[in-house]
C-alpha cells in the first residue's frame, strides 16, 4: 500500500504562483510513477502532469505546458507541482498519483494505483 498526503494549496490571485507537494509513504518511491490530476467543479478529472522513475521522463497536459512544472525527490518521498501564471481556469482540487507500472498513457487515470485526498487551488481574477 501506498499512502500520499497532498499540501500547498489555497488562494491565489491570477497570475500568482504554488507549489504543490505530496509525500508518499508505504512502498519504495523511487520505483513509482507519479502523476498530477485535477477536477474542476462540474468536470471530470483531468491528467495535468506526470513524472516517471527511470529514467526520469516528464509529461505534461497541453493546457499546463510552460506554466506548470513537475519534479520528484526521491530522497524525501515527495512530487512537487510548481504553478506560475495561475489562471482562474485552473481552479480546480489537485490530486497525486502513483502508479507501479504504466502500460501505456501517463495521462490515463486508471493506469494509476493509489491516489491521494486532494488539495484545493482557487485562483482569484
Amino acid at each position: 500500500q501506498v499512502q500520499l498526503v497532498e499540501s500547498g494549496g489555497g488562494l491565489v490571485q491570477a497570475g500568482g504562483s504554488l507549489r504543490l507537494s505530496c509525500a508518499a509513504s508505504g512502498r519504495t518511491f523511487s520505483n513509482l510513477h507519479m502523476g498530477w490530476f485535477r477536477q474542476a467543479p462540474g468536470k471530470e478529472r483531468e491528467f495535468v502532469a506526470a513524472i516517471s522513475w527511470i529514467p526520469t521522463s516528464t509529461y505534461y497536459a497541453d493546457s499546463v505546458k510552460g506554466h506548470f512544472t513537475i519534479s520528484r525527490d526521491n530522497a524525501k518521498n515527495t512530487v512537487y507541482l510548481q504553478m506560475n501564471s495561475l489562471k482562474p481556469e485552473d481552479t480546480a482540487v489537485y490530486y497525486c498519483a502513483a502508479a507501479k507500472y504504466v502500460y501505456s498513457d501517463y495521462a490515463t487515470q486508471y493506469e494509476y494505483d493509489y491516489w491521494g485526498q486532494g488539495t484545493q487551488v482557487t485562483v482569484s481574477s
